[in-house]
């Protein structure tokens, strides 16, 4: 994963979360060559969605336009993070954060005790966001990234299960400048 999820200013219209459908492809791969050297393919997409019981996939929209997607893949209690993108022209607008928030939401409720994600050296305001979701550095994968050389720094967040993580979420929500609008489940 790379993380594109850099979160900077506030948003204007409502932001509405839900889970990723097929009619949201188009624009999710639009995203995706923005923001990644190797992005995923239509078929790799489709691949996930079909697998409802351990994916979960979530798209952000303002004013009927897709402006970010996440998603995740759940094993036993572990939940690993594998895609968190913002669409570059609208990086900046919270929309990692409520996707953030609406993933380990998801994820608690599915079980899961801890959360993991690899997220490119470089990228310190993917990091930070991650940061304030408890993830911890956790160790490096060398070359991770081989269609740019880069290495992964993995991190962790463990007890999102406990009402401390809870808690942290909740504050997080708070400090939003405006409501989410979570549709469906």
């Amino acid at each position: 994963m790379s993380g594109s999820g850099y979160d900077g200013a506030h948003s204007c219209s409502p932001v509405v979360v839900q889970a990723m459908r097929r009619r949201h492809l188009p624009s999710v791969l639009r995203i995706e060559k923005q923001v990644y050297p190797r992005p995923w393919t239509m078929s790799l997409y489709l691949g996930e969605l079909a697998l409802p019981t351990t994916r979960c996939y979530l798209v952000a929209r303002q004013d009927n336009r897709l402006v970010g997607y996440a998603g995740f893949m759940l094993s036993l209690d572990e939940c690993h993070i594998t895609t968190v993108a913002v669409d570059p022209v609208r990086q900046g607008n919270r929309f990692g954060t409520r996707l953030m928030l609406e993933l380990a939401s998801r994820a608690v409720a599915r079980g899961a005790t801890s959360l993991t994600l690899e997220v490119r050296m470089s990228n310190t305001a993917a990091q930070e966001l991650y940061r304030k979701f408890g993830f911890a550095p956790a160790g490096v994968r060398k070359g991770y990234y081989a269609e740019v050389n880069e290495d992964a720094l993995v991190m962790w967040a463990h007890d999102i299960d406990k009402p401390g993580y809870g808690r942290r979420l909740a504050e997080l929500e708070a400090a939003l400048p405006d409501r989410t609008i979570i549709e469906g489940t």
